[in-house]
This record gives C-alpha cells, structure tokens and sequence, in this order.
C-alpha cells in the first residue's frame, strides 16, 4: 500500500515564515544595538532615543567639503558576453567628490562618545590611550577602494577596542570597560581609517564620501556596538 506523506508545515505557511526572516534579523538586531546602549549606562528611554536617531539619521548626509582632482580612474563596461563579465577601463577625468557626515553612522557615536566622556572625565587618560591605540590599528588596516572609498575588515576595530578596554580597566581601577571600548573604537575608527584617509579620497573617483555613510551597518556605528558586546 502506498504512503502518502505530508509535510509538518504547508507550503505557503514556510514561504510566509522565510519572508519573516529578514525581520526578524532586523529586530534581533535593533535588540542589540538597544542592549549595547543600557550596557553604556543610558535610560532605556534615552537608549531608545538613541537609537531611532541612528535608523532616521542613516538618510541623511550633511556636505562638509568638496574635492576636485585630476587623474586615472577605474571604471567598467560591458564585454562581449555582456555586464556578467565586465571590462576594466581606465579613463582620464576630472571628478568632484563631495566629503560629507553620516549623521547616524559617524555624528550620533561621536555625539555618544561626548556624553560618556562627559560623564566619566576621571575616564579619560584611558580613553586617550585606548583611541590612540585604535587609531594607529584603524589607519594600518584601512584600505582605499576605487569608486566607492575607505574600507576595512569588520571586526577588527571591535576587538581591537574590546581588548584595550579589558587591559586597560586593569591598569586604571575604577575604569568601565564598556565606556573605553565604545569611545575608542568609535574615536579610533574615526580618526584612523576616515580622517587621516582625507588625503587619498579625491584619488579614488568617489562621487560622495561619506564619514558613516552606510549608516547603522558602518565601521564606525558597528564598532561601538560590538565592542561594547565584547567586554
């Protein structure tokens, strides 16, 4: 006799749950950013704040320079088996590249950073010594990449500020761990893979470099957050 064998969840009840998912990543993540700021010392109220400053402020740019340069710049165009396999091209023009601030990615962690150095002013020999550590990380593994801007390995930063903190909270009794990591990581990534990067920018044919310009999923956002988590 034959078996007919049905599957425990339906069809359109497993296609439903698979459009749930990136939601879900989405919430799990919101819950996180939320831990990193109540771990920091904030009001859950102010931690929320916080965060929906970043979400909003992930849109929205505010110019601070514009570069103009001349030179070689890659490019690309389709080849005879189409855009699949492009075709590099370098070409010769002048281009303009805007520098501008992320209000979410890069202004509201400096802002951050403020408030907790504020706070904890006998904090700040660590602190200094923490950034300047991370700068120096920061500005060794940045790389410029032509046509978009500075980019670097993701988790580098947070560890690198995660572990400064821990050893630095033992060398500086009273010393928090999660204030250290958050303002040197941010602070660090900031100076050392953007700031001290200005100068290579306008080699690199970007339209628009933006300090924090991916928002909540930048260098500078992701380090603070991770790092907290870390320690």
């Amino acid at each position: 006799m034959d078996r007919i064998i049905n599957p425990p969840v339906s069809m359109s009840l497993f296609f439903f749950l698979f459009l749930l998912l990136p939601l879900l990543f989405f919430m799990l993540f919101i819950n996180i950013i939320s831990i990193s700021f109540t771990k920091l010392g904030f009001h859950p109220s102010f931690a929320f704040l916080l965060l929906f400053g970043s979400l909003i402020g992930s849109f929205i740019n505010i110019p601070l320079k514009e570069l103009e340069s001349e030179g070689d710049f890659l490019s690309y165009k389709p080849s005879r088996l189409g855009w699949f396999f492009p075709e590099p091209v370098i070409e010769r023009k002048t281009v303009k590249t805007v520098i501008a601030a992320n209000v979410g990615g890069a202004m509201i962690p400096v802002l951050v950073s403020g408030i907790l150095i504020f706070r904890c002013p006998e904090m700040l020999p660590a602190i200094i010594i923490g950034t300047i550590i991370c700068v120096l990380v920061s500005y060794m593994v940045a790389q410029p990449v032509p046509g978009m801007g500075i980019a670097m390995p993701i988790f580098v930063a947070p560890l690198t500020s995660a572990v400064v903190a821990v050893i630095l909270a033992a060398l500086f009794p009273g010393t928090a761990r999660t204030v250290v990591a958050y303002t040197s990581g941010v602070l660090g990534v900031l100076v050392g893979a953007d700031l001290l990067n200005l100068d290579k920018i306008k080699k690199l044919g970007a339209p628009t470099a933006s300090i924090g310009g991916a928002g909540t999923f930048d260098g500078i956002f992701l380090t603070g957050i991770l790092a907290v988590l870390l320690v």
